[in-house]
């Protein structure tokens, strides 16, 4: 049996959001759910949720606790933002992994400053609309 190998879609309204409300709370980190469908190895990002209780406080990353969503299986995963640095994930935010995807982007919060990975720290390939930047 041959594995498939994941990769990410972002639709261009869902990446005008992400753009928009990283850029709305920077230089504060920011937490999304990922909302959309995955079928044959591919997950497609269609929208987006602000997450219940969501909190960046000062000297932790984003998060929030997952008791209080409902049963949806439409959520794909999160996207976090990281106003200053990189765009890989901390240990932390592998330990809170949630869903199939984390998505992170990074400041300036370009279609090009988004990045992929799986729940074993494992970039994923992403294709994001090119007609935003």
């Amino acid at each position: 049996m041959r594995t498939r190998k994941r990769r990410v879609v972002i639709e261009s309204d869902a990446m005008d959001g992400i753009r928009s409300y990283c850029m709305m709370k920077h230089p504060d980190e920011t937490i999304l759910i990922a909302r959309g469908r995955s079928k044959k190895g591919t997950i497609t990002v269609t929208g987006l949720v602000i997450p219940p209780f969501g909190a960046a406080p000062a000297d932790s990353f984003a998060g929030f606790p997952h008791s209080f969503l409902p049963l949806d299986h439409s959520y794909m995963g999160t996207i976090h933002s990281h106003p200053e640095g990189g765009d890989e994930p901390t240990i932390a935010e592998l330990h809170g992994f949630f869903g199939l995807v984390l998505l992170i982007i990074k400041h300036p919060y370009g279609c090009t400053d988004i990045s992929a990975w799986n729940s074993d720290g494992g970039q994923l390939e992403i294709i994001v609309p090119d007609d935003q930047d």
